[in-house]
């Protein structure tokens, strides 16, 4: 969910609050949800909260950095990050959701640099620690997932995962970004740049958080408009790839489902103007946020879902 119900109830369901303005809307909030018709069971584990239906979970959690003093060597984003993703993975274990489909990670100051090493390669450090010691790969089948900067605020992560693997789906003009060099910190990020779910009778695509990058490298520093199209090819090739390995038709740009996050609300105009050629009458939802690179000045996710025949 996006922004705060205005009334300031919080429905009984998992909410995961975004604190970040929305660009281009008359909205004060904007609310996400996903919805089944199949019986669902809810519950709380270690501060997540979380609900399940036949074959799919999906949960929130929380976590003060405050908390977690962390020690020599290790900061305290990156020993909360590693706790979060622990619990997470002890409650799929427990509820028999092995398989993490989607993260949608935001923390604050994702860009500032503390102790010698920015937050984001924190972060990343205690998420791939979490993964190798709860005895998840950190290359090849990991989720999709997005990791956003906000002004302040909690360590907020929302999840979905499922009883069946997702398909990861990379893309062939980028290096996947859990082989990314040294260059961009001790611990490479964990995610693949999409995948293929199939919640009960549905074929879901999930597109990374995806942004101006060629190989591993940004392209178009300083150019927002050159960052928006080279953004979107880099999600055409994705959904290239997507097509020749779904089980329903091929995904379209123009059905997709799009967040972007632009770092300087003074690019709004500018961005919107050049996505619009390319994505038509689209659903989109523009925040003001930071991205996970410095020089990066916008991100896009997206998603869609298809219904399966059989």
């Amino acid at each position: 969910m996006l922004g705060e119900p205005a009334s300031g109830i919080l429905p009984a369901w998992p909410v995961q609050r975004i604190f970040a303005p929305l660009l281009g809307s008359t909205s004060a909030a904007l609310h996400e949800t996903w919805l089944t018709d199949l019986p669902v069971q809810a519950g709380r584990s270690e501060g997540i909260g979380w609900r399940r239906a036949d074959g799919v979970l999906y949960g929130t959690i929380e976590l003060n950095e405050a908390d977690f003093p962390g020690a020599s060597g290790c900061s305290s984003l990156q020993a909360a990050s590693a706790e979060a993703y622990r619990r997470i993975f002890r409650l799929l274990d427990e509820q028999g959701m092995p398989h993490l489909w989607r993260v949608w990670n935001y923390l604050a100051n994702i860009n500032l640099e503390t102790g010698g090493l920015e937050r984001y390669r924190q972060f990343n450090i205690g998420r791939q620690d979490a993964f190798l010691e709860c005895h998840r790969g950190a290359t090849g089948n990991v989720p999709a997932a997005c990791a956003i900067g906000l002004i302040g605020g909690s360590l907020n992560i929302a999840f979905m995962a499922g009883a069946t693997p997702a398909v990861p789906v990379e893309n062939p003009r980028q290096v996947s970004a859990y082989n990314y060099p040294a260059d961009y910190g001790p611990r490479s990020p964990t995610f693949s740049r999409a995948v293929l779910v199939h919640p009960e009778g549905q074929e879901t695509l999930f597109v990374s958080g995806t942004a101006s990058i060629v190989g591993h490298q940004t392209v178009h520093p300083g150019d927002v408009a050159g960052q928006t199209r080279e953004s979107m090819a880099n999600i055409g090739a994705v959904v290239g790839e997507a097509a020749r390995l779904c089980r329903s038709p091929a995904f379209a740009l123009g059905e997709l489902s799009y967040r972007v996050y632009v770092r300087h609300a003074r690019d709004f105009h500018k961005v919107r103007d050049t996505l619009k050629p390319l994505i038509g009458d689209a659903e989109v939802v523009y925040l003001q946020a930071d991205i996970c690179r410095h020089d990066l000045l916008l991100e896009i996710e997206a998603f869609a879902s298809h219904a399966l025949e059989n």
